[in-house]
């Protein structure tokens, strides 16, 4: 995806397509590692969660297959984030194994088609243990999280403030939460934003 509002563009903008209105460059941001170095640097972290974002991980899952069994080997949980255009691989779905999705909504500024993978958003909604997050600024995009939630058997619904600044979360939050509630959903913040804002990790 190319979302205007999407973080983390070093991972995916090689065309300044996003708010940032910077481009990086791919041959500076991506490196070829050994899965054994990414699962050493991972299980010294000491937790029993990892994490894998993105970009869209997914489109590189077949490549992520041992690194995730080598965590779950050492007693590790993984989580994927994914914005739900990519079926996932059989060998992914399994005890140990979660997916937190993330579809785009109309003011990403994705064209609907790149954005809705019907067999993968219904591949999700009865995948065991699978979250659907939606990024929304106005009630107006909740009216939209209802019809995709009709439309694919959506059952676990999180509502995220979209918001590039802790003001601009605090904006959104406002005027979502109530009709969040309404709805009988779910509601979270942008922890990440709130606490290192723009600030790239290492």
């Amino acid at each position: 995806m190319s979302c205007r509002w999407c973080d983390t563009p070093y991972t995916w903008d090689w065309q300044g397509v996003s708010d940032s209105g910077v481009s990086y460059d791919p041959k500076v941001e991506l490196h070829r590692r050994p899965v054994s170095s990414v699962a050493e640097e991972l299980t010294a972290l000491g937790v029993d969660l990892i994490v894998i974002s993105g970009g869209e991980p997914l489109s590189q899952q077949a490549r992520l297959l041992p690194l995730v069994e080598t965590l779950l080997g050492a007693g590790m949980e993984v989580e994927f984030e994914t914005n739900g255009t990519r079926v996932p691989d059989s060998r992914l779905v399994r005890p140990g194994v979660r997916f937190n999705v993330s579809p785009k909504l109309a003011h990403s500024g994705d064209p609907a088609r790149r954005r809705i993978v019907p067999q993968a958003l219904r591949q999700f909604a009865t995948t065991p243990g699978t979250t659907f997050k939606f990024v929304c600024r106005t009630v107006a995009d909740l009216d939209e999280v209802s019809v995709l939630a009709a439309d694919f058997g959506i059952e676990s619904v999180w509502v995220m403030p979209e918001g590039q600044s802790p003001d601009d979360i605090d904006k959104h939050m406002q005027e979502l939460v109530s009709s969040v509630i309404d709805r009988g959903w779910n509601v979270t913040t942008r922890l990440h934003t709130l606490v290192w804002g723009h600030k790239r990790g290492v």
